[in-house]
């Protein structure tokens, strides 16, 4: 029992020992391990070298945005690049016209007198008449009036004149000089007057002549054309300044054509045109953009053209609707294929194969477009090569990346 007491009592003071001795040794072993993991840490770190070779695709700019794509995958994905190049651009602009008479062929005949028509010598619409030819009748009681009018003046201004002939120079009077004043301006008053009812030179002589009045005025064709309107018919009453035929000269005739608004600033007159007709198929009429309207119909936002036609043989009809091409040379540009672009509604963009299987996206400022080319006028250099193929892979692959073009300056 003794033994098993004094060993009992050993326990706490080997037990106070252990503890202390754990206490010892545990900074040293921290100690150590610190050390270790130093060094570990320093030799994981892979400090910068000038020997080490830089990353060819950022050169000296790192905040141009590249994305990179191998050479196998641009195979797989069939990428192609196109050189940005300055090369000359013809625009055609494509729209219909409609065949209309040349207004300075047109001409309007109207009554300049009351009275009623006694015989019209054009009855029909569609005839055609010559210049001078007659047209119709017209029988006027204020026409006939003022040829009376016109008479009596021609016989007192004769009679004054040979009153002033007749008497001796030394008895002539002071009142037969007026009179016979007074009956010139009265003549010369009722012929004029008969001049603007278009009673003609012709009619007035023999009327001076025959010393009688002309009964009905004979209307004459001021042009050569057709009689596009015939408003009379024989004894039909008609009134001053009341139209009565309309005659057109169709050996010339306007092409009117539509022109859409973003498509005027490259309209100019004398632009060259290809006219074409369902009417005549195979055949081509050239012309040339005589007149440009300043107007734009608000419905259909195009502005008016007009062209003009020769018409000899008379194939052309007012109102026929004509195909019209109109070939415009716009100079040598810089541009891309129209394929090379992604719009994405804020900029158009374009990939530029920088080399080392990168590619930055850029955006760019164009232009005209046609023929399946657009010209840039900001954005790129001649010679810099755009991705023209598979440029919506390309494009993919930097959305994935977070790689965005930089905004244009």
């Amino acid at each position: 029992m003794k033994r098993i007491g004094v060993h009992l009592t050993k326990l706490p003071s080997l037990f106070i020992v252990g503890c202390l001795a754990l206490i010892i040794a545990a900074p040293v072993a921290a100690q150590d391990h610190s050390q270790h993991s130093g060094k570990a840490g320093a030799a994981g770190k892979v400090k910068p070298s000038a020997s080490q070779p830089k990353e060819p695709v950022v050169e000296s700019d790192q905040d141009v945005p590249q994305v990179e794509i191998s050479s196998d995958q641009q195979k797989l994905i069939g990428v192609k690049t196109v050189k940005a190049a300055f090369m000359p651009m013809k625009k055609v602009i494509r729209t219909v016209g409609r065949i209309e008479v040349d207004e300075s062929r047109q001409a309007t005949v109207n009554a300049k007198v009351e009275g009623w028509i006694e015989k019209l010598y054009v009855d029909t619409t569609g005839s055609y008449v010559t210049k001078g030819a007659k047209l119709a009748e017209i029988y006027s009681p204020e026409l006939v009036a003022t040829q009376q009018e016109f008479l009596t003046a021609l016989k007192w201004s004769r009679d004054a004149a040979a009153n002033d002939t007749g008497a001796d120079k030394t008895t002539a009077s002071e009142l037969n000089k007026m009179l016979a004043q007074d009956a010139a301006a009265t003549l010369d008053a009722a012929r004029q007057r008969l001049r603007w009812w278009d009673v003609s030179e012709v009619q007035i002589k023999q009327i001076e002549e025959t010393g009688k009045p002309i009964r009905t005025l004979t209307l004459y064709a001021p042009v050569s054309g057709y009689v596009m309107q015939k408003m009379v018919v024989a004894g039909m009453k008609v009134m001053p300044g009341e139209k009565m035929f309309d005659i057109a000269d169709l050996s010339g005739l306007w092409v009117i054509a539509d022109i859409y608004e973003y498509e005027l600033p490259l309209i100019k007159v004398g632009n060259q045109a290809a006219i074409t007709l369902a009417y005549l198929p195979g055949v081509e009429l050239m012309s040339q953009i005589d007149y440009i309207y300043p107007d734009i119909n608000a419905q259909t936002r195009t502005a008016k053209v007009r062209l003009k036609l020769a018409n000899s043989h008379r194939q052309l009809k007012p109102q026929m609707f004509t195909n019209v091409e109109i070939k415009i040379n716009l100079g040598r540009k810089l541009v891309i294929p129209e394929s090379a672009m992604i719009d994405t509604g804020k900029a158009m963009v374009v990939y530029v194969d920088l080399g080392n299987d990168a590619f930055e996206p850029r955006e760019i400022k164009t232009g005209i477009r046609t023929e399946g080319y657009v010209e840039v006028l900001r954005g790129l250099k001649s010679g810099e090569k755009v991705v023209a193929a598979a440029n919506f892979l390309v494009d993919s692959e930097a959305q994935l990346k977070g790689i965005k073009p930089l905004p244009s300056k």
